[in-house]
């Protein structure tokens, strides 16, 4: 299990912009992911993708280390923002960008 926690907190690192979804950015497996990586791509900076359908393990276990039950989870600056509707609110009322783009500016 500690592997599990490791390889998680690794890839919470490894990007400004971590999401960790079902399936890929080129081939979303459900709405709630499509629609997170529409709103990432449109803001035009890159970010991390974790397809938690192909690590089963990340996907039991994340829930338990971030607090959150749901996917997509998005991380910026190994901070956990939320989940599909909390970036789209966010989107809405012009504040993921600036905190996107604070991220980069490190």
């Amino acid at each position: 299990m500690s592997n599990v926690n490791e390889r998680i907190k690794s890839e919470i690192n490894a990007d400004k912009i971590v999401i960790f979804m079902k399936g890929t950015p080129d081939s979303p497996q459900c709405g709630f992911s499509a629609r997170t990586v529409g709103i990432f791509k449109e803001l035009g900076r890159p970010f991390h993708a974790v397809d938690i359908l192909a690590n089963p393990d990340i996907r039991a276990m994340l829930p338990q280390i971030s607090n959150w039950p749901t996917f997509p989870q998005i991380f910026i600056q190994g901070k956990l923002i939320g989940g599909c509707d909390i970036v789209s609110e966010m989107q809405e009322r012009g504040e993921l960008k600036p905190l996107v783009e604070e991220a980069f500016k490190n």
